[in-house]
């Protein structure tokens, strides 16, 4: 197990040595010019554009421009933002937990609704039931995020006040967010609590942008373990489980969920890769500070190191969740051995 861990390790660095270079040469065919974001656009003389170039380095060979990134890179060096003069790392330093906080606890709730649903529907006789199920994770699934976030501020925050709306005043930072709490003045506004500080009030906070992305992707892992569990009771093991005279609840928990899982857990890793980095739409809606919400914001202001900042720590966050899901195989099926 430690050899295979070793190996995986070992195996990351080239990995993440062509993340890097796709990266860093996908954000040089994106059209525009930083020096010219430095600048301003209403700014075209071409003597500072130069000397701006000149002292990005930008007007080296890309191979050295690369070098260069990929050394500062590895010292913990990010680079700075060329919109607000910043240093990347504190700028992900502070989006990145928001993110990763987000990420954990949509994934729990998705598995904590997904596991019992598709236990029932894998397990029940019941055509209706199993019916139930499917059209509810089919709705689940095609409901985009964007309107399930608006949808449970409406229901939850406007109407029955459970949870506060989420503002920040803003205009142009968050419109939506602006002009809601102009017109609903009287509703709770929370600024999402540190975990540390504030832990009731901060998962309070997180539940409703969590619960939005944990809705189709608990309606995609419910499917998943329903289709694994009709594939594994018919295995000759369950059968010998219930001539034992095992009741049935001990037969599903103990030998058919179990190897169930298995592909499930693939899933899930595959979905927690994806929450690290495609929560854009619902950072958005519920005005968090997250990864997602910069880079989306570095797309628009056209800061590209902070773009190109994103998706390296995306990308290799989502290398390092699947060798973790690798690694946890092993605790669900004690047959699987790494050499």
């Amino acid at each position: 197990m430690q050899r295979y861990v070793v190996q995986r390790l070992i195996l990351l660095i080239p990995v993440l040595f062509v993340i890097s270079v796709l990266v860093f040469s996908l954000m040089h065919l994106i059209p525009g010019d930083p020096a010219q974001v430095i600048l301003g656009f209403e700014n075209t003389d071409p003597v500072q554009l130069a000397a701006v170039r000149r002292d990005l380095g930008l007007d080296r060979p890309v191979y050295v421009q690369y070098g260069r990134w990929l050394g500062r890179v590895l010292s913990g060096n990010l680079g700075t933002s060329v919109r607000t003069g910043r240093p990347i790392g504190t700028l992900m330093g502070e989006a990145l937990p928001f993110t990763l906080e987000l990420a954990v606890y949509a994934i729990a709730l998705a598995v904590l609704i997904a596991i019992p649903v598709g236990t029932l529907a894998g397990t029940t006789s019941s055509r209706l039931a199993d019916g139930a199920m499917q059209t509810l994770t089919l709705l689940g699934l095609s409901l985009p995020a964007f309107w399930v976030g608006a949808m449970f501020i409406l229901l939850f925050s406007v109407h029955l006040r459970w949870f506060p709306v989420l503002t920040y005043p803003g205009l142009a930072e968050a419109p939506l967010a602006n002009l809601r709490g102009f017109f609903l003045p009287a509703l709770p506004v929370l600024t999402y609590p540190g975990l540390a500080e504030a832990p009731l009030a901060n998962l309070r906070g997180f539940f409703l942008p969590a619960l939005t992305l944990a809705v189709p992707n608990a309606a995609a892992i419910a499917r998943m373990v329903r289709a694994s569990l009709v594939a594994v009771r018919r295995e000759e093991y369950v059968k010998v489980a219930r001539a034992k005279g095992l009741s049935e609840p001990v037969v599903v928990r103990r030998h058919m969920l179990k190897n169930a899982l298995i592909p499930v857990v693939t899933l899930v890793g595959i979905v927690a890769g994806y929450l690290l980095g495609g929560s854009i739409v619902v950072e958005q809606v519920f005005a968090i500070p997250g990864v997602g919400r910069m880079g989306l914001q570095a797309i628009v202001q056209r800061d590209y190191p902070v773009l190109q900042a994103v998706v390296l720590i995306v990308t290799a966050l989502f290398v390092l969740v699947n060798l973790l899901v690798d690694l946890f195989y092993v605790f669900l099926d004690p047959r699987i051995r790494y050499a």
